[in-house]
């Protein structure tokens, strides 16, 4: 199996990375970034990319990939508001768009989060935007789209990209995770949830929190 996938740099996108290797079913990961990936293995092959806009370099990987795995995002603490719905919205609705005109086969896998807004009313931006991004995905005819809302990731590997106020968080983690265990998903987990998304389908294309933790292992 050849997947694809982006935010390779970040927590998420980078623990499926990681997990992609270990995983057998997985033959090639082609990683899509604007900087090099820190990992390495036979099965990994990066692609440095700048415009996200723009995709008819990647035409080619796109029509010979069975999975897309979309983990490309940043919190909305870490640019303007503009910013922030470029590469949330715009960024991903590129990607599929072009994904779908090259590969009607494979599946496309988008990084959501819980509390994603699908009215688009929701007074915080991250909310909104999510739902706005699901309800786009959802308008591409034909595309066989899987939609994963974690709730808070705790981060398995540290990572100098992490958004600031998500570093200050680090140290209660455990604490919220027992205090609510289906609010809370490890990177690992979440990772191997979605590679089982991309590998197998849903019979929903909407996965929750809950649903993600038994996915990967960590319930059941």
């Amino acid at each position: 199996m050849k997947i694809i996938v982006t935010g390779a740099t970040g927590t998420a996108g980078q623990e499926v990375v990681r997990q992609a290797i270990l995983d057998n079913e997985v033959a090639e990961i082609i990683a899509i970034s604007r900087k090099p990936v820190k990992l390495n293995s036979p099965k990994i092959r990066q692609i440095l990319h700048q415009d996200f806009m723009s995709y008819d370099s990647l035409l080619d990987e796109f029509s010979g990939a069975d999975a897309f795995i979309w983990c490309l995002g940043i919190s909305q603490s870490q640019v303007s508001k503009t910013e922030y719905v470029q590469i949330t919205f715009d960024f991903t609705l590129a990607a599929a768009q072009a994904w779908y005109a090259s590969n009607k086969n494979g599946t496309f896998v988008f990084l959501s989060g819980a509390g994603a807004d699908t009215t688009e009313k929701s007074r915080t931006l991250f909310a909104r935007i999510k739902g706005k991004a699901e309800n786009e995905l959802h308008r591409i005819n034909g595309l066989k789209l899987i939609i994963a809302r974690p709730a808070g990731i705790k981060p398995i590997h540290k990572n100098p990209n992490m958004a600031f106020l998500y570093k200050i968080f680090l140290p209660i983690f455990p604490l919220l995770e027992w205090l609510t265990p289906d609010h809370v998903i490890a990177s690992d987990i979440l990772a191997k949830a979605l590679l089982k998304l991309a590998k197998a389908g849903s019979e929903l294309p909407l996965v929750e929190n809950k649903e993600l933790q038994i996915l990967g292992g960590k319930i059941g």
